[in-house]
């Protein structure tokens, strides 16, 4: 459940932003969540449906001077959503089907009562890497 991910290129990602409504916290959606989650896993993963692998994330108050163009957003401010909610496809036809099949729509309602908006976007990979290994390197004293 909280293993490392295997991402294989061609993915489609969707990119969901939540944005809570006024009072609701992330410990009120939980539950919510991890069964929307659970069922997107469960019924729709492998070649049934094509889901590949997601990630939920929690915006951590964190904004960087070094990687941003343009005014700089306050350390602390919050954007206009409170969590992220990133999936991976195999395409976006699949997503779009699991996302329309009465299972899902039933777990999202339960979701979305706590919710302001939610925007779900569909990007194409282009790029994706790790460092390779290395011998290691010696320094000369």
């Amino acid at each position: 459940m909280f293993g490392p991910l295997t991402v294989p290129f061609g993915v489609k990602l969707l990119f969901n932003t939540v944005k809570l409504k006024p009072g609701v916290t992330v410990d009120d959606v939980e539950l919510a969540l991890a069964e929307m989650c659970n069922v997107v896993k469960e019924t729709y993963g492998h070649e049934r449906g094509g889901f590949i692998a997601g990630q939920v994330f929690r915006f951590a108050g964190f904004a960087s001077a070094e990687g941003s163009i343009g005014a700089p957003a306050a350390a602390g401010a919050a954007p206009d959503h409170d969590l992220v909610i990133a999936t991976y496809w195999r395409s976006f036809e699949q997503h779009e089907r699991s996302h329309a099949d009465a299972v899902f729509k039933a777990k999202f309602a339960a979701l979305a009562e706590m919710c302001n908006a939610t925007h779900e976007l569909g990007y194409e990979m282009l790029w994706q890497g790790a460092p390779e290994a290395r011998a290691a390197a010696t320094t000369a004293g």
